[in-house]
């Protein structure tokens, strides 16, 4: 699933391209995602001017002059920038045409995603907790939410209440660059270990972003290349393979449906 390094390095790839053009043509072949498309958001956006694109967590925003669109990848989604006369490929559920000549489409197999119209606010963002990479998020922060939770220490930072963006792979890396168990209770982690949790969440998140996101399935940036970080994971789909630091077999465990693996030498 694209995860916020991925998601941003999408922005970074298309909005130099398409910010400031006008959308000429907005085309939708399959408006079944996981929220049906706006209904009648092609007239809406057609003669519009893009006037910037923004990311809160893992949503895509497109400003335009009278609303916004915003974007979810989903599972399995990604948008990518091709010549118009591109042939259109199975899954290309929608394209948006440009005035300088440029199309962002909106490939998505599994259909998770999302493209919804808003003159306003959208909804889906009230109580996200605050973006990883401002001053919003602390060590501090993470110490007070947690004061008394017996949930683990990987889902409470997974909680998008908590934080925005240490999806899965980010915060296993973090946790282990911490050296915290992530089946450790939440409430019994200091707040001078939550300060090196979080700034080791900014760290990897930082890093990922740098090298373009990480290529799992099929995530590919706007220019439809794939992410490299996946080359620097510690422990992140390692699972009985030899610790970086320890060399001792890693441990692999079922936290919140999902998979955790982590060094019990070097986590505690």
């Amino acid at each position: 699933m694209p995860e916020l390094p991925e998601v941003e390095t999408t922005l970074r790839g298309i909005e130099p391209h398409i910010a400031g053009a006008v959308i000429e043509k907005l085309s939708v072949y399959n408006g079944s995602l996981r929220w049906p498309v706006t209904e009648g958001i092609s007239e809406i956006a057609t003669g519009q001017r893009l006037l910037s694109l923004t990311r809160r967590a893992k949503y895509l925003l497109l400003h335009l002059e009278q609303g916004s669109m915003m974007i979810h990848l989903g599972m399995s989604g990604s948008l990518r920038l091709v010549d118009k006369n591109t042939e259109r490929r199975k899954h290309d559920h929608i394209e948006m045409h440009m005035s300088n000549e440029k199309c962002l489409r909106y490939h998505d197999p599994r259909r998770f995603g999302a493209w919804l119209w808003s003159e306003g606010e959208h909804h889906q963002l009230n109580h996200l907790g605050p973006e990883p990479l401002t001053d919003d998020f602390s060590g501090k922060r993470l110490f007070d939410l947690s004061r008394k939770r017996k949930v683990a220490v990987k889902p409470f930072i997974m909680d998008n209440k908590t934080v925005v963006g240490a999806g899965n792979i980010y915060a296993s890396e973090a946790l282990f660059r911490s050296g915290i168990r992530p089946d450790r209770a939440a409430g019994r982690i200091s707040l001078q270990r939550y300060e090196t949790l979080a700034g080791h969440i900014k760290d990897v998140l930082r890093a990922a972003i740098e090298q373009g996101g990480t290529t799992l399935r099929d995530f590919v940036n706007g220019n439809g290349e794939p992410g490299y970080f996946q080359q620097t994971l510690a422990v992140y789909g390692r699972g009985g393979k030899p610790c970086m630091n320890c060399t001792k077999p890693l441990s692999e465990i079922r936290l919140g449906q999902r998979s955790s693996v982590f060094c019990g030498r070097c986590q505690r």
